[in-house]
């Protein structure tokens, strides 16, 4: 029995594939994803949306019995106005406006049709959080704040303030964490999709009380203004959009998770956090390209 892991050298795939290391299975693992460059949406989606219907049509072809794909929070329609958490009912059109969010819905859209061609197949949707561990924090930093970040400096008491943006809500969750639900998807006979996420909510505020930091209040179009002249002048990698779609994500209830997968986070979304900055400011790694430190 196999299982196959794409995008298996980054942040979800190398924590996946040390938990699918204990059992076997007959399976495919899709992660890979390139964010990157987001000044050119046309290669992120042919690598991110054409990459990944081969992959489904190759699961038919070699008559795999289970796909696991890794959808995303940013896959969902923004949220409902009071602020409630939504379960996996609620509609994954994304944000039109990030291409991220764009390609996440589209691979929503296609498996659903593949699915009812292909009922046979065993289809998992994971739609998790952020995802943090100690070892991813160099190459996010690369990805989504560049050199507008000194990542040596993130440590208590060295970075006197942080932007609170205006209505700035994100649920997270240890990336080890995540793989165990994916383990449970593969070795388990579920279907559609899962919601992944750790307690609490966070905020800027919960981010600013481990870095003993104060925080300034920042409206969501001076944040905006301020990002988007810096990715235009390719200081800052992640682009407004993105910014837009992060400020519009629903809240997910990961009950069916835990009622079907008997899945329960070991570790808080603090603590996922919390092993973020440590890498961070370590420039810590992994001997992967996606995860090299800092230093490499």
């Amino acid at each position: 029995m196999r299982v196959v892991v794409t995008g298996a050298t980054g942040n979800a795939g190398t924590s996946v594939v040390r938990v699918l290391a204990a059992d076997s299975a007959d399976a495919v693992v899709h992660l890979a994803w390139k964010f990157q460059p987001t000044h050119d949406p046309v290669e992120t989606w042919r690598t991110n949306v054409l990459g990944g219907i081969r992959v489904f049509e190759a699961c038919v072809a070699a008559r795999v019995c289970a796909l696991v794909h890794a959808s995303s929070v940013g896959a969902y329609s923004p949220g409902p106005e009071d602020g409630r958490p939504v379960d996996e009912s609620w509609p994954t059109h994304g944000w039109p406006g990030a291409a991220y969010t764009r390609e996440k819905a589209y691979l929503e859209r296609y498996l659903d049709s593949y699915q009812l061609v292909h009922p046979d197949m065993r289809a998992v949707r994971m739609r998790p959080g952020f995802l943090f561990k100690t070892v991813s924090a160099s190459e996010q930093r690369r990805i989504f704040a560049g050199p507008l970040l000194p990542w040596r400096l993130v440590r208590p008491g060295l970075i006197p303030a942080l932007p609170d943006v205006t209505s700035l809500r994100f649920q997270a969750l240890h990336t080890d964490d995540a793989a165990e639900a994916y383990r449970a998807a593969v070795v388990q006979p579920v279907r559609d999709p899962f919601n992944l996420v750790a307690d609490p909510v966070l905020d800027v505020a919960a981010v600013a009380r481990l870095l003993e930091a104060r925080t300034v209040p920042i409206p969501a179009g001076a944040a905006r203004a301020a990002l988007a002249a810096a990715w235009r002048l390719h200081v800052a990698p992640a682009d407004p959009g993105l910014l837009d779609a992060v400020l519009r994500l629903p809240l997910l209830d990961a009950g069916r998770a835990r009622d079907e997968l008997a899945w329960i986070p070991s570790r808080t979304a603090t603590d996922a956090i919390r092993a973020f900055l440590v890498g961070l400011r370590h420039g810590a790694g992994l001997d992967t390209p996606p995860l090299a430190g800092a230093d490499r």
